[in-house]
C-alpha cells in the first residue's frame, strides 16, 4: 500500500462540473462534463467520459449546493476507470478566497455526516 501524500482528506461526494483545458499559451483546448468522485481544500477526483490532459491546465466550475465554485486546476494522472469512463486526479492550483470559503463550508458539512 502507498503512502497518502495528500495535504487535506478527501470526502467522497457527487458533485456535476464542467471543465475547459487550456494550455501554457492560454489556448482553449477542450471542454466537457463531468462529475466529482471525491473532494477536498487541495483537490478532487474526477470522473469524465474522455480523458484529460495532464499537460493542460483545467478551468472547472463545479455546483455545490446553491452556489458555482470556479477553480483552476491541474490533472496529476488519467486512468480508465469502470463503464469506459476515465478517472483523474486534479490538484487545485488556483481557489479564489470566495471559493474556498464554499468548499470549506461543504466539506466541514461532510466531516460532520461523517463523524456521526
Amino acid at each position: 500500500m502507498g503512502i497518502n501524500k495528500r495535504k487535506h482528506e478527501r470526502f467522497d461526494a457527487l458533485n456535476l462540473l464542467s471543465y475547459i483545458t487550456i494550455d501554457s499559451d492560454g489556448k482553449e483546448w477542450d471542454q466537457g462534463m463531468g462529475r466529482t468522485l471525491n473532494i477536498s481544500e487541495s483537490g478532487l477526483q474526477l470522473e469524465t467520459h474522455a480523458p484529460v490532459d495532464t499537460k493542460n491546465t483545467l478551468l472547472i466550475s463545479i455546483g455545490i449546493e446553491d452556489d458555482l465554485v470556479e477553480i483552476r486546476g491541474k490533472a496529476v494522472y488519467t486512468n480508465r476507470g469502470d463503464n469506459d469512463k476515465f478517472e483523474s486526479g486534479i490538484e487545485f492550483i488556483e481557489v479564489k478566497p470566495e471559493a474556498l470559503s464554499v468548499l470549506r463550508k461543504f466539506i466541514r458539512a461532510f466531516q460532520k455526516q461523517y463523524a456521526k
